[in-house]
């Protein structure tokens, strides 16, 4: 089964918040699906193939971890409400936001050393020039620096 994506364009609507909207850069994609847990890759590999058509392969494995990361949280937390991920590249930076529509906001948590899980958002956290939360608690982003020299 394929999940549609929607290729995004430099317009205020489509534009993420926060971001400049008349960057003659920007491209992006997003993606709605059901929370499962075969979703998480299935959301690497998309996000990836989109990395290597951009020519931005040196953040494929830093964005798919936040990608896996993020998209785990709201699979696990969403209760039952679908889940998008929206990720846009401009010049400067590219851009993971997850919706769960859960208004329980995504935050950092300590995990005991033996603990399987808890880490997800400490690793984007370290991997991320920056991240958050939205104000209404339903989007978790990231935002990932642009390598120099990359296109």
């Amino acid at each position: 089964m394929t999940v549609p994506t929607r290729t995004l364009t430099a317009t205020t609507a489509d534009a993420p918040a926060g971001s400049r909207s008349d960057q003659a850069g920007m491209r992006g994609f997003e993606v709605d699906f059901l929370p499962a847990d075969f979703r998480v890759g299935q959301m690497r590999r998309i996000t990836s193939a989109h990395l290597r058509l951009w020519d931005l392969k040196a953040l494929c494995d830093t964005a798919t971890l936040a990608v896996s990361e993020l998209v785990t949280n709201a699979v696990r937390h969403c209760q039952g409400n679908p889940v998008g991920l929206r990720v846009t590249s401009s010049d400067d930076d590219l851009r993971i936001e997850v919706t769960d529509g859960n208004p329980t906001p995504a935050r950092l948590r300590e995990a005991g050393e033996a603990a399987e899980n808890g880490r997800g958002l400490l690793l984007v956290a370290a991997l991320a020039k920056e991240w958050g939360v939205s104000s209404d608690g339903r989007m978790t982003w990231c935002s990932l620096a642009i390598p120099e020299g990359t296109s």
